[in-house]
């Protein structure tokens, strides 16, 4: 209990007694003392193992080859193609159940609204599955 000493007698005292928090603080220390030892047994357990689905059986699909050159002429699948030709190609693969991933080749120097343009096109048409082709670096070289 707090007391006053001096002057001001019988007035509120505005410390904080940190003796219960001290209290349960320890209390609270000596249970997790006891009961830690007690959650490192470990308990030993078949876990099943999962079946495949059936989707997982099925043939991958291949992916659709975009390639861009610096010159901004675009070639799907390896023949060349206007940009409204690319559009109704895309469009015609992403009506398809099973949707393929339209990989991207862009040159080096391309101006990026180029290639922003193609995704931007794929993407109206409906095409979920969009990436990038790289090389590898390489080593020594930053």
């Amino acid at each position: 209990m707090a007391m006053s000493v001096g002057g001001n007698t019988g007035g509120p005292v505005s410390e904080i007694n940190v003796t219960p928090l001290a209290d349960v603080m320890l209390v609270l220390l000596i249970i997790f003392m006891i009961t830690a030892p007690l959650m490192s047994h470990p308990v030993t357990i078949t876990v099943p193992v999962a079946a495949p689905k059936s989707d997982e059986t099925k043939v991958p699909v291949p992916p659709l080859d975009l390639a861009i050159k610096e010159d901004g002429s675009m070639y799907y699948q390896d023949h060349e193609v206007s940009e409204a030709e690319l559009k109704a190609q895309l469009a015609v693969e992403a009506q398809k159940p099973e949707q393929a991933e339209l990989q991207i080749r862009a040159d080096k120097g391309i101006e990026w609204k180029t290639v922003f343009k193609a995704i931007g096109d794929a993407k109206s048409v409906g095409m979920v599955h969009v990436g990038f082709m790289t090389t590898a670096p390489t080593p020594g070289k930053e």
